[in-house]
């Protein structure tokens, strides 16, 4: 098989996990904490040399572990750092020695012999382009490097079983993580970083909303194990409910056929513990639509930036934004989060265009807007999904920066990556 034709490497590094595989599979083979643990000797100095140009990211040793070996006992003396902050990576020579194991111990790739995609977050800066570039062809001498954004990819792996002149590289991303939620306009493929908004609830704050539910309720729940407990109720049991109040109603009335149960092992006394579930189910999730709840400082409802943030854009691509709204990332897969989503964001179309109509006396009836808000079976790994479909096409290999550009021009190569076209 010719150089640059075994398949390509693809590595989405997110803040809370890392997504690692070979394009053209639709599952990452890997699935790692963003963590790594290492030994302090000062390990930071080297991030400072690498910005400064001197060198590029000297590995000291091998002395270090990654992902849950991190956290494993054998790791018990080493502090566990993480490289990646709100998708932004902050110490490069960390970032170095994960993406090392990434390859070596995980994918078990020669980098010489593949091509690898990365992901990025919108907004990233050019000099962490560069950064990247450097580690990928200076340390790793791989033969061609594409640095992708998440919400592009997000995008191509909602095309799934849609024909193809369905399949539109414009469209709204609501990336929901662990961390932070995005919402990302894209027009073309191109991120219109003016308008990116960002939600401060996400998958830890609907964790840490019921284990606070969990706390005045449930004694048997061991302190130490309280975290954990909650996020395994928010995974197993949690849903979105279309009215809050009919919800309270409808468990008031019949808590037999609502109410779960959780069964647990406390970790310490190893005797088992039972925790009731209830209103937990539907509140923790709900605090997307009522963030009120969780955040005393933050009022707005998930659906209304979605709103805005479609508003601020160009008014040509607001029809089409509207027309695909795309879910990405853990935080999305609560049953009939879309509908919910889908419901709110038409009631703030439909009021506008109702206003507008009586501004104008009912004389000019506005053109109804279709609102779609895109639901998949690829959307907990959307990113790392869209990226392996991309790697796998012939265009790819033509759109990826080769070693060859970057000995002949550096890393500012990768100040700019071609959007793909409608490729498929």
């Amino acid at each position: 098989m010719a150089l640059g034709r075994l398949p390509a490497c693809v590595i989405d590094n997110g803040t809370g996990y890392t997504k690692l595989g070979y394009a053209a599979n639709s599952e990452p083979q890997f699935i790692i904490p963003s963590a790594i643990a290492v030994k302090d000797k000062g390990a930071s100095s080297h991030s400072s040399a690498l910005r400064s140009g001197s060198t590029v990211g000297k590995i000291d040793d091998l002395d270090f572990f990654i992902g849950d070996e991190a956290f494993a006992p054998t790791a018990a003396n080493y502090s566990v750092k993480y490289p990646i902050r709100h998708g932004i990576v902050e110490d490069w020579d960390l970032m170095e020695r994960f993406w090392e194991q990434c390859i070596f111990k995980y994918l078990r790739a020669e980098p010489e012999d593949h091509y690898f995609l990365l992901t990025e977050p919108p907004l990233n800066t050019p000099e962490n382009r560069e950064f990247t570039a450097e580690i990928m062809f200076e340390s790793f001498n791989v033969p061609g490097l594409y640095i992708a954004v998440q919400a592009v990819l997000a995008l191509a792996a909602s095309w799934g079983g849609r024909a193809a002149d369905q399949r539109s590289l414009t469209g709204m991303v609501v990336d929901s993580g662990d961390g932070v939620t995005h919402c990302i306009p894209v027009a073309e493929g191109y991120v219109i970083g003016s308008c990116i908004k960002h939600i401060p609830i996400a998958g830890r704050d609907i964790t840490y909303f019921i284990q606070s539910l969990l706390r005045d309720r449930e004694p048997t729940i061991p302190a130490e194990q309280s975290y954990e407990v909650a996020k395994a109720i928010k995974e197993k049991y949690s849903y979105v409910c279309p009215d809050i109040l009919k919800e309270f109603t409808r468990y008031d009335t019949d808590g037999s056929k609502w109410m779960k149960t959780y069964e647990g092992i406390n970790n310490i006394t190893k005797k088992p513990f039972v925790v009731d579930v209830g209103y937990e189910r539907f509140l923790g999730p709900e605090i997307f639509f009522h963030p009120e709840f969780a955040n005393a400082d933050y009022t707005t409802p998930i659906s209304e930036v979605v709103d805005d943030v479609i508003q601020q854009c160009p008014i040509d691509v607001r029809r089409g934004l509207y027309e695909n709204i795309v879910l990405s990332g853990g935080s999305t897969m609560f049953k009939d989060f879309s509908r919910r989503m889908q419901r709110d964001v038409k009631k703030l179309v439909d009021y506008r265009l109702s206003a507008s109509e009586a501004i104008a006396g009912g004389n000019l009836k506005p053109k109804p807007i279709d609102v779609q808000v895109i639901s998949h079976k690829m959307q907990r790994y959307a990113v790392w999904f869209g990226g392996s479909m991309l790697a796998s096409t012939a265009e790819f290999y033509q759109v990826a920066h080769s070693k060859a550009e970057y000995m002949e021009r550096g890393p500012s190569i990768c100040r700019h990556n071609p959007v793909f076209g409608q490729m498929m």
